[in-house]
């Protein structure tokens, strides 16, 4: 095959913004005239992309946490991405997403394949086939984590070019990364420039047969180093550039995907991207090379989600807000094991929370869970609190809290309920002290913009939901 190919892929995401104290997902101000910024977004673009059938022609991932809230509060939009991936034929449009954005690189080898475990779950539940590609949050890699996904049965993930360790690496073609032990996993590099067109320039997307004309045709007009079989180009972007970022940019998108009415030959086809990376035997891919700890949002690797990355004007929050969660993950989990070393049975409190899934996406009842793997009844309600602050306990690490320049954000305020909830539950159980030791921890960090310590951001966060403040 000589002919070039187009593929584009959309990665659908918003963090978990429910008050994890009553389960509600309270009203948002900044998003008027919407409730709040899930309503916003999806009415500016999830939904018209699900309505025209755009993803059916194109790679997406939904992030569990989006797609837990569009089930239930937008269901014509849910159903129309799972639509769109039984539409596809094939091997389906859709890909999965380790389930609480946080940066892998950064967890534990449990934390991660939690994360994964939960994300590949998820997407089973949702879509009835098993996930083939992931996603990694803000594509943050490393090889213990591509080790997790090839353990877990993923076959490839999408990188950024800057991510290959060769410098002059061509993405018009797949590549494979050894990863020891005969395994290896697919990589699909995105084209830099076409991607970056996307995103940040309104006019490149102002007409899309243009676009097509000018900057596609052009970039596979020329096989890829190495010959073989014909260029490949991917395009992969937030999915919330197509109509919430930019107005009209989902009319670009699904001009650009489907087949032109007019029988207009681009000189080009779009393909679908897990046809592409799974298809041909993975023995016919160059070798390539990552950079570990990298990502494609953070010019500095990984440092936007731990110390003072550049990227922001004053970072010097961040790493103490880090060691603030990192110490209470720590107390929480030397009090889930020795919990759980005193119920009958004596479960693995790992294993346990990597099935705990079920229960959060209400595929199995708390207590069909419990019953599973506790055996005397009377110890399930304990474990099933242990399950629940495992639950918050992931969730405070969502990598939006440190993606900002400022820790009294909205998307931290979130995370830090995430601790509270996890932290209250175990200090109800075991008067651990863990939400005193938390609060002291977050007086080391400094907004700033607000001058206001960690502790304050802290205790402001739990009011705005109802919640006391600590004690």
């Amino acid at each position: 095959m000589t002919r070039g190919r187009l593929a584009v892929h959309a990665h659908l995401y918003q963090p978990l913004r429910v008050d994890p104290f009553s389960g509600h997902l309270p009203a948002d101000p900044s998003a008027a005239p919407f409730h709040d910024w899930n309503t916003r977004i999806d009415a500016e673009c999830y939904r018209p992309l699900a309505e025209r059938g755009t993803l059916a022609n194109v790679s997406f991932d939904v992030g569990p946490t989006l797609a837990s809230w569009l089930e239930t509060e937008s269901p014509q939009t849910y159903h129309g991405l799972i639509a769109a991936d039984r539409a596809a034929g094939g091997r389906g449009s859709a890909i999965a997403q380790s389930f609480h954005h946080s940066i892998l690189p950064l967890a534990s080898a449990a934390d991660r394949r939690t994360e994964i475990r939960w994300g590949l779950a998820d997407f089973r539940h949702r879509y009835g086939r098993e996930a083939e590609g992931l996603w990694l949050p803000e594509t943050a890699v490393d090889l213990p984590t591509l080790r997790a996904l090839v353990d877990e049965g993923v076959r490839y993930t999408i990188l950024a070019p800057w991510q290959a360790a060769e410098t002059a690496l061509d993405t018009r073609r797949p590549y494979r990364v050894d990863l020891g032990g005969g395994r290896s996993i697919v990589i699909a590099f995105y084209d830099a420039g076409l991607s970056a067109a996307v995103s940040f320039e309104p006019s490149a997307t102002s007409d899309a047969d243009r676009f097509a004309r000018e900057r596609v045709a052009i970039r596979l007009a020329a096989p890829p180093d190495g010959g073989g079989t014909g260029p490949l180009a991917l395009i992969a972007t937030d999915g919330e550039l197509y109509g919430h970022h930019q107005q009209f940019r989902d009319l670009f998108l699904h001009r650009l995907v489907m087949p032109d009415p007019t029988g207009v030959d681009r000189g080009f086809d779009v393909v679908e991207l897990a046809s592409e990376l799974i298809g041909p035997p993975v023995e016919s891919f160059p070798v390539a090379r990552i950079t570990e700890r990298t990502s494609w949002s953070c010019h500095h690797g990984i440092a936007r989600w731990t110390h003072e990355c550049p990227d922001v004007p004053d970072g010097r929050w961040k790493g103490p807000l880090r060691a603030a969660l990192e110490h209470l993950a720590g107390g929480i989990d030397a009090l889930t094991e020795s919990l759980s070393a005193g119920v009958e049975g004596s479960p693995d409190p790992w294993l346990a929370r990597d099935e705990y899934v079920r229960v959060v996406l209400g595929a199995e009842s708390a207590d069909e869970f419990a019953a599973r793997w506790v055996g005397r009844k009377d110890d399930r309600p304990r474990f099933l609190e242990l399950m629940e602050a495992q639950r918050w306990r992931l969730a405070m690490f969502s990598s939006d809290a440190w993606f900002w320049e400022d820790p009294a954000r909205s998307e931290t305020r979130q995370v830090l309920r995430f601790a509270a909830r996890a932290a209250r539950i175990l200090d109800g159980i075991a008067a651990g002290h863990l939400e005193r030791r938390l609060v002291a921890d977050l007086g080391l960090l400094v907004s700033p913009g607000r001058g206001l310590d960690g502790a304050a951001i802290y205790r402001h966060a739990l009011s705005e939901v109802g919640q006391p403040g600590p004690v």
